[in-house]
């Protein structure tokens, strides 16, 4: 093996497979380099917490004799990790819940499938929260994942598992969900990127709470998408997963994602949002914000720090909140939807508090969706109008860097310090995933400083509507002029 250590650790996708191409390393080398740091270093960041080694070993070979061959494939020897609610034939698939501790499904999800036909070598999934609720990573099957760079601080959630393995070196590729944040904070918690891709261009077949059969079908706010190290690992790891299910859209639809609008830091129109009207940003994220639009404007890109066409952002963020669980109701027991709706019977018809919207939406009926679909509908208007005058969004992917653990229960009880003032917990974290999630936009997280103590800081890029090459193209931009990722200083 003569690739260079510090490569098998932290390089690229297009680093790893330039290596194995000039036989450098093989794939079965990359492999055992990648399960050994797992096995070093994983105890107490509790990160890859199924692990499928000897299928990998088995891939790894297979990998090697393609190489042998000559033959290219887009990710042909490269390690990855995923989420643990996707199905992999032969793992278990509990979404945290201990009930569902003993399931296997009988068949990989499709997006698995499509990795495994580019040559990745699936060496395992990561952890998450029960129910994939929070912005922690915890349950009782798996226990807590601890963020790489302050083992006591949270790598996000609900992809947290997937953070915490990039930042430490357990693979360059890690396949998350987002449906609240969840690939952009622990994007940003763990200071590596991620991309959350516009509505259903990524198929969610095998990404489904069990005993469910898996089926085609597109989700109501949920997307499934990338987390890596850089940039160009987003674009080429989401031209493998991306397009129409076969089984059903893909019948008659082809998916051709446009080009970036641009390819200059000079020629990007940005619009650069770093308040919000009802929860505040933490100093550390809007300072860095302030200093990354202002290297923006010195490197010649036409920075907007507000925009008329901008749509009523304390709106957006009650819609979301209502239609965020419309979409998590299913989950809910009889007893617990009873319950719900006899909490949403008692509000007050003035109150459009962030926790009223929440408690409405656990309940509501299909005629109450459709309204609220319909004010969506609104909404995405008005962003296709915003886009007409900017190429791309900047906005914070939350409120502070990584916090510290917090399990206390019940989870609605919580919160969270900004800045030495107390807020709920779960306002102050799912506000930011709205716009995006709303309405069904691209946002591609971004690495961009650290704290004066060492904490990652990162962003979202909000691109159009089916645009998802223009967020990740500015990603890149910025990882280029201005630095990346970096690993933890606390890792070998």
């Amino acid at each position: 093996m003569t690739a260079d250590a510090a490569d098998l650790d932290y390089g690229s996708i297009g680093t790893l497979l330039s290596a194995l191409r000039a036989r450098k390393v093989s794939a079965s080398e990359l492999l055992e380099h990648t399960i050994a740091r797992i096995e070093s270093l994983d105890g107490s960041i509790n990160a890859v917490i199924v692990r499928d080694f000897d299928r990998a070993r088995d891939a790894a070979r297979a990998a090697d004799a393609v190489l042998g061959r000559g033959d290219r494939l887009p990710l042909l020897g490269i390690p990855v990790t995923l989420k643990e609610p996707f199905n992999v034939a032969g793992l278990p698939t509990t979404w945290g819940f201990p009930h569902f501790r003993d399931f296997q499904p009988a068949e990989d999800a499709l997006i698995v499938s499509r990795l495994k036909a580019a040559g990745a070598v699936v060496i395992g999934k990561t952890n998450i929260p029960i129910g994939l609720r929070d912005f922690q990573s915890y349950n009782e099957i798996y226990g807590t994942t601890n963020n790489p760079w302050d083992l006591g601080r949270s790598p996000g959630g609900s992809s947290g598992g997937c953070g915490a393995a990039l930042a430490a070196g357990f693979s360059p590729l890690s396949i998350g969900s987002d449906i609240g944040g969840s690939i952009r904070v622990p994007s940003h918690f763990c200071g590596v990127f991620g991309h959350k891709p516009s509505l259903g261009v990524v198929p969610l077949r095998g990404y489904s709470l069990p005993p469910a059969a898996p089926v085609p079908g597109q989700g109501d706010l949920a997307v499934v998408g990338p987390m890596a190290r850089t940039a160009s690992d987003l674009a080429l790891s989401l031209d493998v997963i991306a397009g129409p299910d076969e089984t059903r859209d893909g019948i008659g639809y082809r998916l051709a994602l446009p080009a970036p609008r641009q390819d200059r830091l000079r020629d990007f129109r940005i619009l650069v949002i770093d308040t919000h009207p009802l929860m505040p940003t933490g100093d550390a994220v809007r300072s860095a914000i302030g200093r990354l639009a202002d290297r923006l404007d010195k490197s010649g890109a036409r920075i907007a720090r507000s925009s008329t066409s901008l749509p009523d952002l304390a709106d957006s963020a009650r819609l979301y909140m209502k239609l965020l669980n419309g979409a998590r109701s299913p989950r809910l027991t009889p007893a617990a939807l009873a319950e719900a709706q006899g909490i949403a019977a008692t509000l007050s018809p003035d109150d459009h508090s962030l926790q009223a919207e929440r408690a409405r939406g656990w309940g509501m009926l299909h005629r109450d969706w459709l309204v609220a679909d319909a004010a969506r509908l609104q909404l995405q208007q008005k962003w296709h109008q915003l886009f007409r005058d900017f190429d791309a969004v900047i906005y914070p992917a939350a409120a502070v860097p990584a916090f510290l653990q917090d399990q206390s229960e019940p989870f609605d009880a919580r919160q969270l310090d900004i800045d030495g003032k107390l807020h709920p917990y779960a306002d102050a974290c799912f506000i930011w995933a709205d716009p995006a999630s709303t309405c069904g936009l691209p946002a591609t997280a971004v690495p961009i400083e650290r704290t004066p103590t060492g904490l990652p800081i990162g962003v979202q890029i909000i691109g159009p509507y089916l645009e998802d090459r223009t967020p990740i193209a500015l990603a890149g931009l910025i990882e280029r002029e201005f630095g990346g990722f970096v690993p933890p200083p606390s890792l070998p």
